[in-house]
């Protein structure tokens, strides 16, 4: 690939107008070029624990394994890229975590949590994204906006098997029960998916406190209009709350570009890393005042 891309993610997460505390939680790891997006959900503040324990197991796997003799705990699956075994590893390994501690913990009994996550890689010029749940991303591009993960929920299992409903039926549906989700059993499956990134694109993670709240077109046109990938989380945000703002609220944005610094060396994947730590980290540390 002659010429490669970079990312600039900011993030944001922020309780909303309705609950009194925020049970979501986000990573952004610019080294890895890893981006997490967690949802918490159970009694008290159990949620808090499960969306932590989420983006801190996600973390600490993808640093334990970027060592050459690191052990994986679950097998490789031929099919999928290395890229791909990792996030879905990372977030078995979530998974696994958030179970055993509500086995063990009575604080935590019948915890679990959603999560979306992204890595990008710069050798494969491709996007990869793992899902458990009702966090979604999408992908904006010239000025369309494109759901790429399929929410795990019961209303789109009904809309599945009884395409035929009216829209009053699928009014009635019940919106936010999760079918799928981090910690209910002690294995789970991740869906995977890959896109090609091309430059302008921008990702956005977030928790359904955002998507649940915000209709596709005003996202697309808060994405579009906003070039800075924090200003741009804030006024998500910010649409979510004049909305309602029901429910707790996380997004990351996560802005492609030409990587103009590797055009005449390709390996030096190191100072792509380290401008990519500078951009995706401020913008990230500067929303955890919201």
């Amino acid at each position: 690939m002659a010429h490669h891309m970079k990312t600039i993610a900011a993030g944001m997460t922020d309780a909303g107008l309705q609950r009194d505390h925020n049970e979501d939680n986000y990573a952004i790891l610019p080294e890895h070029r890893l981006f997490i997006v967690a949802d918490g959900m159970g009694g008290e503040r159990a949620g808090d624990v499960a969306s932590r324990l989420t983006t801190e197991s996600i973390a600490d796997f993808f640093r334990s394994t970027n060592r050459e003799d690191a052990t994986w705990p679950f097998h490789f699956d031929t099919a999928l890229s290395e890229h791909e075994n990792r996030l879905a590893s990372g977030i078995r390994v979530a998974n696994r975590q958030i179970f055993e501690r509500s086995v063990r913990s009575r604080d935590c009994a019948g915890m679990g949590a959603t999560v979306v996550c992204a890595i990008f890689s710069p050798e494969k010029g491709r996007m990869y994204v793992g899902h458990v749940g009702d966090c979604r991303a999408y992908r904006v591009r010239a000025g369309t906006i494109a759901q790429l993960t399929r929410d795990h929920s019961l209303y789109n299992d009904y809309i599945e098997a009884m395409p035929e409903l009216t829209e009053e039926q699928r009014a009635a549906l019940p919106k936010n029960i999760v079918t799928r989700a981090l910690g209910m059993n002690e294995g789970v499956a991740v869906d995977m998916l890959n896109d090609e990134p091309q430059a302008g694109d921008a990702y956005l993670l977030c928790s359904d406190g955002l998507s649940g709240m915000v209709a596709d077109a005003r996202i697309l046109d808060i994405v579009s209009s906003t070039e800075d990938a924090h200003d741009a989380c804030r006024r998500l945000v910010v649409a979510a709350n004049e909305q309602g703002g029901e429910d707790n609220i996380t997004v990351i944005l996560i802005r492609m570009t030409e990587d103009d610094t590797e055009s005449d060396a390709p390996n030096s994947a190191l100072e792509a890393a380290s401008d990519t730590a500078q951009e995706a980290d401020e913008p990230a540390e500067a929303s955890d005042e919201g």
